[in-house]
Formats: C-alpha cells, structure tokens, sequence
C-alpha cells in the first residue's frame, strides 16, 4: 500500500512541472518492482481507450530590454508594460530579463537563460538586437521570437538570411509620425525648433527627418520663418554634458526640442524647464504625463508616437490562437485615416490651439493615408527643404 501511494505522488509531481517554467525532475533510484500476484483466470484484455493528444505547452512571455530600463519612459518601458498587462488579462506567466551589460554576449545570455527557465515567446525592442536573434532563434526553433524595431537589414547584416520560421519583427514609419510632429510646433506657432537624437540609427533617423519635412510644409503654408538646430547625442540617455548643450540651445532661443531616444529626453526637459516658455516634444509614447510631472507642468507640446503596445498586443494574441505566422518583418505605418486606428500618431495630450486643432491634425492623417502628403523615408541624404534653415551640428559626442 506505502509503494503504491509513493508511485501515486511521484506521478502527480512530475505532473505539476509540465507547465512552462516548471524545473526538470530530479533523477531518482528506480526501486525493485512488486512481486507479481498470483495468477488469475484468463480474461480478454478490455479495450484501451483511444490516447489524449498530447496538450500544446502553455504560453510564457519573457521580454528582454535594450540599452534601458523598464522605467525608461520609453521604449523598454512601453514594451514591458503591453507584455505585462496582456500576460495578466490573459493568465499566462511573465517575466523580464535585463542584460548584464549592453552586449551581445550579454543579450544572448539573458535570452538563453529566460529559454532555459521556460519561456517559449521572447520579445525584443530595439535594433541592437539583431546580433542576438541570429545567434539564438535558428538554434531554438521551438521558440517565437518577436521583435520591434530590428530590421530585416540589421537581421541580415548579422547573418540572418533567410528569416526563420519562429522570428516576426516590425519596424515603423517613424518619418511620418516624426512629420505630424513638426508640422503641429510649427502651425502652433512655435518657429525656433530643434531636434536632439540619440544615436544615429535607422529610427531615429526618420523621426528627425520627418520633423524637418513636417515643419518645413507648415512653414510653407504659413510664412513663418522657421529655424530647426539638428544634433545627435551619441547615446540614448540624458547626462550633464547633454543638458548643458541644451542649455545653450534655450538660451540662444530655441523653443521647443524634439528629443527622440529612450532617456535623452531628461537632458532637454531639464534645459527647458529652466527657460521661461521652454518646450519639448517627447517620443514612442506618449510622455506627457511623466516629462510634465518631473520637470514642470505643460512642458510637452506633443509625442511623435508608434504602436509599441498595440504590436505586442497582436503578436502575443497570434501565438495563443495558433496563428503566429513569422520569416517576415513588417512595416508598419497607416493603416487608417481614422489617427488613433494607425501604428504612427502623436499623443492625444497634444497642446491643440488654435493654429493646429483636433479637426487640423484629422485632416492631416487623412491627407497622408490618402496620399496627399507625401514623406520622403530616405534616410541616406538630409531632406530637401524649401521654407526652413536647418543646421545640423553632428553629434555631442
């Protein structure tokens, strides 16, 4: 009776730790088996049911960040919280992963290690994770890969081709986004702008040449005239040596700075809000909310946004239906005259005035889906410009 019970709880352990993220069983000494009993009349074997197919493995979700961290206000943080919130209202496990060290090695390690533990969907924002999606998404075919803003260039150039099977990336049209915002500064009034990247990859690079192209059509239907200081940080954090260049930028009389990349937004949020009248213009998501809270009420105009949270939403509920299709990157832009239904928008906390109304930035949307208003994604030569100065200054470091 003791063995029998004892082969009974075995079974029911090793049956708990099918979920994913449960730990291997530990190996343990097989035990003789129990004497045969006596035998028994001869019967006709009953008839075995049919087997169960095998239960599909449970969905897990771990997200791994970039550069930041999940209270970056930006793109890590936009990520972390559309895995966690669809992870919770949908009952399925979650957990994040930070690299040691910004890496590949590191990438690939936190990426193997949240395998190892169990996760089977790994998502990933940003192109510095090219290198380590080539290194671990052939070998672990058996797990989804999801990525925001990887390139299949970037895929490629790392020695990713053709795309696997379990990988899916989207990319965005930040050059359109990027357009509505400095299209909106300029019809607000604003005519001394600037724009302070991160570093200069793909991304960012279309978000500042869209703000050139959308302040330089407002200028021309306004007459303004229209100056925009252009430099890129090296980095995609704020510091004292990059606030201080702001410093200079509000006090020679700028007026509003688009910053794009991750937490380099602190370094012109804390110039501006040192400069009466002093603006920014956040990016990704929509960061008026926390640029206002920490640095002064009314500080953001708008935010250049993409739909982080709204990819994440689609991939992840592809994987629990069965319907995850990937070997493929995606663009993703308008899809919608309606702004709110599109992958690029800016922020609904948009200082609408009387220069650039709701109605204003509708009309807009529509007249670009509709292809009325055209913008140029070519991020190899500086856009051409018609009612703006530009002076690009390269980068602070």
């Amino acid at each position: 009776m003791k063995k029998t019970l004892a082969l009974v709880l075995a079974l029911v352990m090793v049956l708990g730790l099918v979920a994913c993220g449960g730990s291997k069983p530990a190996a343990t000494t097989p035990t003789a088996a129990p004497a045969a009993p006596a035998a028994a009349p001869a019967e006709q074997p009953a008839e075995q049911p049919a087997e169960e197919p095998a239960a599909e493995p449970a969905v897990c979700v771990a997200m791994v960040t970039d550069y930041g961290d999940i209270t970056d206000q930006s793109f890590n943080q936009t990520t972390y919280e559309a895995c966690k919130a669809y992870c919770e209202a949908n009952g399925l496990k979650f957990s994040y992963y930070k690299p040691a060290s910004d890496s590949d090695d590191d990438r690939v390690a936190s990426i193997e290690l949240a395998i190892d533990e169990g996760y089977n969907v790994i998502v990933m924002p940003g192109y510095a994770f090219a290198a380590a999606i080539a290194k671990t998404a052939p070998e672990y075919d058996d797990v989804t890969f999801i990525a925001l803003d990887v390139s299949e260039y970037d895929l490629t150039t790392a020695g990713l081709d053709p795309l696997p099977a379990n990988l899916y990336s989207a990319v965005y049209q930040e050059e359109l986004c990027g357009y509505m915002a400095g299209y909106a500064a300029v019809k607000l009034g604003y005519t001394k702008l600037g724009y302070l990247g991160g570093m200069a990859v793909p991304a960012v690079v279309r978000y500042g040449y869209g703000f050139v192209q959308g302040a330089d059509a407002a200028a021309a239907e306004t007459g303004a005239d229209v100056e925009i200081k252009y430099v890129y940080g090296n980095q995609f954090f704020g510091d004292a040596d990059i606030t201080a260049y702001m410093d200079t930028w509000y006090a020679a009389g700028t007026e509003v700075v688009f910053a794009c990349g991750g937490g380099i937004y602190s370094s012109a949020a804390e110039a501006a809000a040192k400069v009466e009248g002093g603006k920014v213009i956040g990016v990704d998501v929509d960061q008026a909310a926390t640029i206002d809270g920490l640095y002064g009420e009314g500080l953001t105009v708008t935010s250049a946004m993409k739909g982080l949270g709204a990819t994440v939403n689609a991939m992840l509920a592809k994987v629990v239906a069965g319907t995850f299709e990937g070997g493929k990157v995606e663009n993703l832009g308008l899809v919608s005259a309606v702004p709110e239904e599109n992958f690029v928008q800016i922020a609904g906390s948009t200082q609408f005035g009387e220069g650039f109304t709701r109605a204003d930035y509708e009309a807009l949307v529509a007249d670009m889906f509709a292809g009325n208003v055209t913008v140029s994604n070519d991020i190899e030569s500086e856009p051409a410009v018609t009612a703006v100065t530009v002076d690009y200054q390269g980068n602070i470091k």
